[in-house]
């Protein structure tokens, strides 16, 4: 008999011994504790995917926009899909990013939003146009301050197992100073690390992932802008030599899955909260829609499987890149 029920016994029998102790019956029941995994619905879900992530981006508007309903969506959706991690492909903080580490909208547009317990996982953010309106460090200091918010530095990367000898490599990078003279040396700084890391990638990466805010090709509004064809011109040739598989970015505020001439697959997942228009019938074209949603990939050595999720929580489109 434990201590702790030697001691209501005996107190018990010294009150009266016609008094029942009405604790004695769980005395004798063996107690079972379990981890929150044994208890989660999560625990249950499976897939044959080794590695399985969202992406959303152009969202930090305090909920606004539907914001707010999107993230209820991806919520629902990562509790009942299994779903490793969250990358956020920029302009995570409008209209100016945020001024420190301590500034409000880290709960107004993150902390409050993406409430749900699916989404207190890791998120690997990258840096969009309207981050750098105040000081784009403090979201890299950010780090130190949420457990889920990882993001090392400006530009990183990370690597994920699928299998023995195989792995998913992504490569985070910080796109909007492309856009600008004066950060020239910034962006040579950057490009060789981009080639070294995709040149020196180990021989069991099996799908190169390459993340950044600006797309190269949209079916946006910013189609022929200075914004999309300066990308174009600055990754077409590191991603064909290095052969990217994936370009994922936002900043057109829509959901794309493009395929212009070459290797690369682009998805555009920038439907977080406010939209803009997209332009149908252009030829390396796949998919698009101007709704709000997310896109959810599913990653195993030998494929690449691709949901895109409107806001009602539902599947408009899927497809499958292969090895």
């Amino acid at each position: 008999m434990k201590r702790r029920d030697f001691v209501i016994n005996t107190t018990l029998t010294a009150i009266g011994a016609s008094l029942i102790n009405p604790l004695s019956g769980l005395a004798e029941t063996p107690v079972t504790h379990l981890n929150s995994e044994d208890v989660s619905p999560r625990a249950a879900l499976a897939n044959d995917f080794p590695l399985n992530f969202l992406a959303v981006g152009d969202w930090g508007r305090n909920g606004e926009y539907d914001q707010t309903e999107v993230a209820k969506q991806m919520g629902l959706w990562a509790a009942t899909h299994p779903n490793n991690f969250v990358i956020s492909v920029g302009d995570n903080f409008y209209p100016l990013g945020v001024v420190s580490e301590n500034d409000p909208l880290w709960h107004y547009s993150f902390e409050n939003i993406y409430t749900a317990h699916s989404l207190q996982c890791d998120w690997y953010p990258v840096l969009g146009n309207h981050d750098y309106g105040s000081d784009p460090e403090a979201q890299v200091r950010y780090s130190k301050v949420s457990r889920r918010w990882n993001m090392p530095a400006l530009y990183y990367t990370k690597e994920v197992n699928l299998a023995k000898d195989a792995k998913a490599l992504f490569v985070m990078i910080d796109t909007d100073p492309f856009l600008f003279e004066t950060k020239k040396d910034y962006v040579e700084k950057q490009m060789e690390w981009i080639n070294h890391t995709l040149a020196n990638a180990s021989a069991d990466v099996k799908w190169k992932i390459v993340v950044g805010h600006h797309p190269y090709y949209t079916v946006g509004p910013r189609i022929t802008n200075y914004d999309t064809l300066t990308m174009r011109k600055a990754m077409t040739d590191v991603f064909e030599k290095h052969k990217v598989d994936v370009y994922l970015s936002g900043h057109d505020h829509s959901l794309q899955h493009l395929k212009p001439a070459g290797y690369t697959h682009q998805f555009i997942s920038g439907a977080g909260s406010e939209l803009t228009h997209v332009t149908a019938g252009i030829d390396y074209s796949k998919f698009q829609a101007s709704e709000h949603g997310f896109m959810y990939f599913s990653v195993d050595p030998n494929r690449f499987h691709a949901s895109v999720i409107n806001v009602d929580g539902t599947v408009i489109y899927e497809t499958t890149l292969t090895k």
